[in-house]
């Protein structure tokens, strides 16, 4: 018999990804190459509930990254078109760190872009 198909996708893992950055007062998107975290990680939640049961549901996540500053062109006069973007160095399942990650069900897409513009390289 087959495995079950959480069983089949691939765990938490450093992958290359395109994200799309803007920002307001700079007239377009402008997609790089960086490195994300993604992937499946094992999570538990029990049929019963008590007062006691431990229930976690844990994400793929960053362990270690650093910001990469990128400079947009043709910003506004007075607009600061510097823009940073994490890079991840390694991952790991935790919880989710609502103050860095999305940690919504389903969200944009990273290369999505939020103007209606075409991308430029």
């Amino acid at each position: 018999l087959p495995p079950p198909a959480a069983f089949q996708l691939p765990f938490c893992q450093l992958v290359n990804q395109t994200v799309s950055l803007e920002k307001e007062g700079c007239p377009r998107c402008h997609p790089v190459e960086t490195t994300i975290c993604s992937g499946h990680c094992i999570t538990k939640d029990p049929v019963i509930k008590t007062l006691f049961s431990k229930v976690y549901q844990h994400v793929c996540t960053y362990r270690d990254f650093y910001h990469k500053t990128f400079e947009l062109p043709d910003c506004l006069p007075g607009v600061d078109p510097t823009v940073t973007y994490p890079v991840a160095l390694s991952c790991h399942c935790g919880g989710c760190a609502m103050d860095t990650s999305d940690c919504t069900f389903e969200s944009m897409q990273p290369n999505s872009c939020m103007k209606d513009e075409p991308f430029y390289y």
